[in-house]
């Protein structure tokens, strides 16, 4: 037999739980979540609004501490997470009284670059972010499609191994968003950072990524993990391809209630994590097993 390689991980939850203090007692808001994302690739997660998304992403970034379970970005698992990925909220954020220019190197003069320096790194990505001319703009010059496309410049440029992007573009109107996907991926294919996108939108989800995660309503978990089959570079006409309509399909009954949904451990479709080198052999038996959706 051949020697199996395994694909590094940029990412793996395990078990994780989270509750927090209510007003009538404890409010689980995540239940044994567990996913792995490999280096180089991009998933998504999707959900039911208050299922823990926003949680999760809000752990995985070191802003707060899982009360089971673990975290481990580039195969340590330790706590501390705070500085090692790039984080876009739902909004973006920007400072109304510094230029475009100055809103972007944010993260770099909070690593201590000399600002001149962290300006000329930064204006050789403004074409390719689309903003080459409003250097010296202020936020409020700029249209919401522009102003997302400033903040994930600035996420960019906080150099994370990761990038987590909360719903960037749930504010957006359609054919900004459908233009913003599309050039999104642009920028993916040619960096290949490690992505994690969360989105409430399925053909956004399906449309972005290499793989997908379904959590469950609150306490959030893992229903269902799928990997995506459709060929890359992806054009908008793949959203009428059988397979894309096919997946929809599914993940819409799994939201629903309705469909079979399947944890984490193992792949539906026959994709082992533990096979495919995205989870060792001895994983903690703590790890949940497949459940159902319907069963929650």
């Amino acid at each position: 037999m051949g020697i199996v390689e395994s694909v590094p991980v940029a990412l793996e939850v395990r078990a994780v739980d989270k509750i927090f203090k209510g007003p009538a007692g404890p409010l689980p808001a995540l239940a044994g979540v567990d996913l792995a994302v490999p280096a180089g690739e991009f998933a998504t997660l999707i959900g039911p609004s208050g299922c823990g998304k926003s949680t999760l992403f809000n752990i995985i970034a070191g802003l707060d501490e899982p009360d089971g379970g673990s975290i481990a970005l580039g195969g340590r698992a330790d706590a501390a997470r705070l500085g090692r990925v790039a984080y876009m909220p739902q909004k973006d954020l920007l400072l109304p009284w510094r230029t475009v220019l100055d809103n972007v190197i944010l993260p770099l003069e909070v690593r201590g670059v000399p600002r001149e320096r962290a300006r000329r790194e930064a204006l050789d990505l403004f074409p390719e972010f689309g903003l080459a001319g409003f250097e010296r703009a202020y936020p409020a010059a700029l249209s919401g499609g522009m102003r997302q496309r400033a903040a994930f410049l600035r996420t960019t440029l906080a150099r994370g191994g990761l990038l987590l992007l909360d719903e960037p573009f749930g504010a957006l109107d359609a054919l900004t968003r459908a233009r913003l996907q599309e050039w999104l991926l642009g920028v993916w294919e040619r960096h290949r950072r490690t992505t994690l996108f969360i989105t409430h939108d399925v053909d956004e989800a399906i449309f972005l990524a290499d793989r997908i995660y379904v959590m469950s309503p609150r306490p959030g978990r893992v229903a269902l993990a799928r990997r995506v089959p459709l060929p890359r570079p992806r054009d908008p006409a793949v959203t009428t391809a059988p397979e894309f309509i096919r997946l929809k399909a599914e993940l819409l009954a799994v939201l629903r209630g309705e469909g079979p949904g399947e944890a984490a451990g193992v792949e539906p479709d026959g994709l082992d994590p533990v096979a495919e080198g995205l989870r060792p052999r001895n994983t903690p038996s703590g790890m949940n097993p497949p459940t159902r959706v319907g069963t929650r």
